[in-house]
């Protein structure tokens, strides 16, 4: 099986809008359902063997604990109840309102009944899901190729971010912006405004280097890794980058690091591109925000200094 297969954006482009409809219902019963952590720790979707999972929610007797499930191997939406009891149904052939309808009609019969605004974010339009039976078109083969690409990115990012001793996130796959991505934190607090919408706020009161990877959108139509360093400091877009293919752009008044999947497909080790990349760009933020790379650094995960060596 081809470790990093084609997905060009326009090839997909209406399942990608089903399917991330469908992600962010199940995204918001995760938010309202979840004990809050720091920095939305609480909020993505982690891959599993057969797709993606919420982890368990609920609980403590204020609701049943139980978990939702994407199985994108069979194409159906699982819920489990930690007394046993579990409800699936079929994703496929189904609008983003008839989704809507019959995951909250299952977890009704399983006295589960959680509130979400239940309106898309930030996906250009505000049909509520009820209603929205615009997007209906769920491809099993592209679904399918969209979880195995992300559970490999996902393996390459969590070993990338082995190499990090400092604070880092999981490799989370935000279900909002649909994309992955693991964050390192300098450890240093970031003054944020009052005026400054609450998830960002959230996500960027600490000085970060964020890597990832998006399966493109309308800005920019193509899948790439990337990544970026917030607050910005002088100079970064100045700082080299590796591979060669690896460049600066402009995103939202400040700038990404971005090395483009295609690129990275045809290479003769593409998952060495890749590390290579993520490397260069957290070493670029990490000179100019006078991070002390060595005291942070463990090769391989491991801090043991006396790894290795025979007693």
């Amino acid at each position: 099986m081809e470790l990093f297969p084609a997905m060009p954006l326009a090839e997909w482009t209406e399942a990608k809008e089903t399917f991330h409809r469908f992600a962010q219902i199940v995204g918001k019963i995760r938010l309202a359902s979840s004990n809050r952590r720091n920095h939305w720790w609480q909020v993505p979707f982690h891959p599993t063997g057969r797709g993606l999972t919420t982890r368990p929610m609920g609980g403590l007797g204020e609701q049943p604990l139980f978990c939702v499930d994407f199985d994108l191997v069979r194409h159906r939406l699982v819920i489990d109840v930690f007394d046993g009891r579990s409800a699936e149904f079929s994703l496929i052939g189904r609008s983003v309102a008839s989704f809507y309808e019959r995951l909250f009609d299952t977890l009704a019969g399983l006295g589960i009944r959680p509130e979400i605004w239940a309106v898309p974010f930030d996906l250009g339009d505000d049909t509520p899901f009820a209603e929205d039976t615009l997007h209906a078109r769920y491809d099993p083969m592209l679904i399918n190729r969209y979880w195995r690409i992300l559970s490999q990115v996902v393996q390459l990012l969590d070993r990338y971010a082995a190499d990090y001793a400092g604070k880092t996130s999981p490799v989370h796959h935000f279900w909002h912006t649909f994309d992955i991505a693991v964050t390192r934190f300098t450890g240093r607090v970031v003054k944020v405004s009052p005026d400054t919408d609450p998830v960002t706020r959230e996500a960027y009161s600490w000085e970060v280097i964020s890597s990832g990877f998006w399966f493109g959108d309308k800005e920019r139509p193509w899948p790439a890794f990337y990544s970026y360093t917030a607050p910005e400091p002088e100079g970064l877009v100045r700082e080299p980058l590796r591979p060669a293919q690896a460049e600066w752009i402009p995103a939202r008044g400040s700038h990404l690091a971005v090395l483009r999947y295609d690129d990275v497909r045809v290479m003769e080790d593409p998952v060495g591109a890749v590390l290579e990349f993520l490397d260069s760009a957290y070493q670029a933020g990490a000179r100019l925000t006078g991070l002390d790379m060595a005291a942070l650094a463990c090769p391989g995960g491991v801090t043991d200094p006396y790894y290795g060596q025979r007693p």
